[in-house]
């Protein structure tokens, strides 16, 4: 069993910065990969980002490419999102996600565990 904990969410102006923080504690022996999703009100839960398990294999979905950056620190147990330029439309709940011993995954379904989210506000 794995637990993630999201952090660093908050509000920011547009064209802002956030760096948002998922650590991951229990069952840690698996090699996970580990996916960003969001969730803006009234919408569906969408990929954002995911990374394979030793970092050498990032993808971003078209509407965040060249603003956030994923990555990872395994000795830590941790992954990060680095939001820059922000813009009203990144505005959403952020959660984490961890699939053990895959591949990074677009799809929310392929994924095993999943942290609490936590908000991120862009405003205009």
């Amino acid at each position: 069993q794995v637990q993630l904990a999201e952090s660093g969410g908050g509000l920011a102006q547009a064209g802002g910065s956030l760096r948002l923080t998922c650590a991951g504690s229990g069952s840690t022996s698996s090699r996970y990969a580990m996916g960003w999703f969001r969730q803006a009100p009234g919408k569906e839960r969408e990929f954002v980002t995911a990374i394979n398990w030793n970092g050498d294999s990032t993808y971003y979905a078209d509407s965040v490419k060249g603003r956030f950056t994923i990555s990872r620190h395994n000795a830590k147990n941790t992954v990060y999102l680095q939001l820059n330029s922000l813009k009203p439309e990144d505005t959403a709940v952020y959660y984490c996600a961890a699939r053990a011993w895959g591949s990074s995954s677009l799809s929310a379904g392929d994924y095993d565990y999943w942290g609490q989210g936590t908000q991120v506000t862009v405003s205009s």
